[in-house]
């Protein structure tokens, strides 16, 4: 089975095991974040405005077809057959950035992100296509004694995310793998797109309602940026008058204002929820034997217990997305060893 998709690294280093003790930083995000608007959260709101846009809207169907057309360089219309394939919590737990359209004989999946790209990218839309298929499919038919034809499946991952990444970049489920044969029978290939609008992609030059899209991002995290309290309603009036999403914020604002908010809480929890494991993660690590700079423990020599506790915390860290080089400070390890795990 082959499935071709189209579809980051620093860091600054971790706070001294002291500062932790004294102010951990998930408790500092949770202070920042427990007033202001935050607390307007309308949490029937689990779509993202991007979901919405290409997903849901009246004009969706319009939106997506635009986007599909660009990267097929087709000029299917409003009029062609399209069905919507919603899935829940499939992709993530409480929210949901990703659109799946069945149209012209493919299945096509679009995931916005605006966080780091998760390694694991490739598992997760494997998992994704089997769920569509168990919808869109007969049970029956994988009895039948002649071919089924199935729609061809389509991943596209669009990212417009603050981390330097760069235009396009390729992610393998094979390099999940724990041994690798010379002809994987199972082989998903993911291709990221970054949809930046410094960036200068092509894509954006040939898709307005993605440019217009990826232009009202950029609007919301400048004016989130000078001011977190009305950085929402600031970003909606500038793009209105400067004929960016026009039609569709004027009419929805409110709404986009609450799935903004949704969106903005839901990633600052997640960010709670990584800061509070990195902690534990870091102190069960302390409590081994070693610290962020590790150079006593270096020059001491690592035990054969202390080594496997400094994998697992590794372990712990990469799964949680950390850079391979803080993990190696963090836990004394190589970059080798860690890339292995």
């Amino acid at each position: 089975m082959k499935i071709n998709v189209t579809a980051p690294n620093g860091g600054s280093a971790a706070p001294s095991p002291k500062s932790l003790q004294k102010t951990p930083k998930s408790q500092h995000l949770r202070d920042i974040y427990s007033g202001g608007f935050m607390v307007k959260y309308n949490r029937r709101y689990k779509d993202s405005v991007f979901v919405d846009f290409f997903g849901e809207d009246k004009n969706a169907k319009a939106n997506f077809l635009a986007l599909y057309n660009t990267l097929h360089g087709t000029h299917l219309d409003v009029s062609v057959e399209l069905e919507p394939l919603r899935l829940e919590q499939v992709m993530y737990m409480a929210f949901r950035n990703d659109v799946a359209c069945l149209v012209d004989g493919k299945i096509i999946v679009l995931v916005e992100h605006q966080s780091t790209i998760n390694a694991n990218m490739p598992l997760r839309f494997l998992q994704y296509a089997a769920r569509l298929y168990e919808r869109i499919q007969n049970p029956r038919d994988r009895y039948l004694r002649r071919l089924k034809n199935i729609p061809t499946p389509e991943f596209y991952v669009f990212y417009n995310g603050e981390e330097d990444y760069p235009e396009t970049a390729t992610l393998r489920l094979s390099e999940a793998f724990m041994t690798m044969p010379e002809k994987p029978s199972l082989k998903v290939v993911v291709s990221v797109t970054n949809i930046n609008y410094n960036k200068d992609n092509e894509i954006l030059h040939t898709c307005k309602p993605l440019k217009e899209y990826t232009l009202f991002v950029d609007a919301v995290r400048k004016h989130t940026k000078l001011d977190s309290e009305n950085g929402f309603r600031n970003a909606i009036k500038e793009c209105i008058q400067n004929d960016i999403l026009r039609e569709y914020l004027q009419r929805k604002s409110k709404e986009v204002m609450n799935m903004l908010i949704a969106e903005y809480d839901y990633d600052v929890d997640i960010a709670v929820q990584r800061e509070e494991e990195r902690e534990i993660a870091l102190k069960e690590g302390e409590a081994k034997g070693f610290s962020l700079g590790i150079a006593q423990g270096k020059q001491e020599g690592i035990s054969a217990g202390s080594h496997q506790k400094a994998l697992e915390t590794a372990q712990i860290l990469k799964q949680l997305g950390d850079p391979i080089q803080k993990i190696a400070q963090a836990t004394g390890l190589t970059e080798k060893e860690i890339k292995q795990l």
